[in-house]
């Protein structure tokens, strides 16, 4: 399989990145090392490139009603500028991905969708346009796929409204900007989409520009000029995930998959099952009313071992569940984890323990998020 290349491989290859195969693109995994980048973004600011995220477009009279169907949160009430976290579901209630979705206006829509998940996101947008065809009536939607014509750049961490906004100029002032909402912007010359969106549990930013690899370049390294002094620093994918994992943002592959449901994944706030058409509702009606489903929970460990994804949860010699995402915290200093537990073994405070490479370790069930950055 040929490898995709986002517009700026060239800078990232030529800057010391070390490139890594994910989700069928070359990515940086990181430039010096993880932990340096991590509290980066935690203390400053770091810029991202996640130009391989799928961006997807819909518009016409039948975008509203399509996006109803293929996602689990509502959609008819978004405002313009408006975005919000969904789920695409199967019909059995499997996740086939976990999206963001925005509203530019009544009739015209974005999606951002996992790299792994794109082609097959495509392929099932296409098959529900397909039943609208099947209906025999006139079909108003323009449905596109832009990932390759569009680059998109993060920019996270405490500093980054002030970085962003000393190249920006928009409409609406960035720093009222309210989080999961975006608007048209000009970024250092580039005209843009701008949304105070991100996946690491800081403030911050997330750029959709033209893919013009020159221009993208220019722009990456105009936010890097004018962000040296705040401590910004380009970041890979490895910190990305050290980031979200401290802030508990579950990570397709790991805490999500077509087996497991929204509603097992602790996220029935992004499930509107009052909403009555859309793929995998009647599913998760059955499920919402299964006792014992199992719970995902965060675990600290007691210590600094990893326990890493499938590794077993036990309760004395029971095995209770598996570690779906674990990291050393480089914020909390203290090996974490999230896991799907028994229910019943699930409660804030319980000691469990982890069998990492055939030596238990204990392991306390704690709150999540494990990290939450201060208002």
């Amino acid at each position: 399989m040929t490898l995709l290349r986002t517009p700026l491989y060239d800078w990232h290859a030529s800057h010391n990145g070390r490139i890594v195969e994910f989700g069928g693109w070359e990515m940086p995994v990181q430039y010096t090392s993880i932990v340096e980048e991590h509290h980066a973004v935690r203390k400053a600011a770091g810029l991202f490139d996640i130009s391989h995220m799928g961006r997807l477009t819909f518009s016409g009279l039948d975008a509203e009603p399509l996006m109803s169907r293929l996602l689990t949160c509502r959609v008819d009430n978004l405002i313009d500028g408006q975005i919000r976290y969904g789920l695409v579901c199967n019909e059995a209630g499997g996740v086939l991905d976990d999206v963001l979705v925005n509203r530019l206006n009544d009739m015209n829509f974005g999606l951002v969708v996992n790299a792994s998940n794109r082609t097959k996101i495509v392929a099932w947008v296409e098959r529900l346009i397909a039943e609208i065809d099947h209906e025999h009536r006139a079909r108003d939607l323009d449905f596109d796929d832009q990932t390759l014509e569009t680059a998109m750049i993060a920019i996270q961490g405490p500093k980054a409204l002030s970085i962003l906004s000393r190249v920006t100029q928009s409409d609406v002032p960035l720093g009222s900007l309210k989080y999961y909402s975006g608007c048209p912007a000009e970024v250092a010359g580039c005209e843009a989409f701008v949304s105070r969106t991100g996946y690491t549990g800081e403030d911050g930013f997330e750029i959709i520009v033209a893919q013009d690899a020159p221009e993208t370049i220019a722009l990456w390294q105009r936010l890097l000029d004018e962000g040296q002094g705040d401590g910004l620093l380009p970041c890979g994918l490895g910190c990305r995930d050290t980031l979200r994992l401290e802030a508990a943002m579950p990570l397709y592959g790991h805490e999500l998959g077509e087996a497991v449901d929204p509603l097992t994944a602790g996220l029935a706030f992004a499930v509107k099952l009052d909403k009555p058409d859309f793929v995998g509702r009647q599913a998760l009606l059955g499920i919402k009313d299964q006792p014992n489903r199992p719970v995902r929970v965060g675990l600290r460990l007691g210590s600094k071992r990893i326990a890493r994804e499938h590794t077993e949860v036990f309760f004395g010699p029971k095995p209770i569940g598996l570690v779906s995402s674990g990291t050393y915290s480089p914020t909390l200093e203290q090996s974490i984890a999230m896991a799907y537990v028994a229910a019943d073994h699930s409660s804030i405070g319980s000691t469990l323990e982890v069998d990492i490479r055939g030596k238990r370790e204990s392991a306390t069930i704690v709150p999540l998020p494990f990290y939450k950055r201060a208002v």
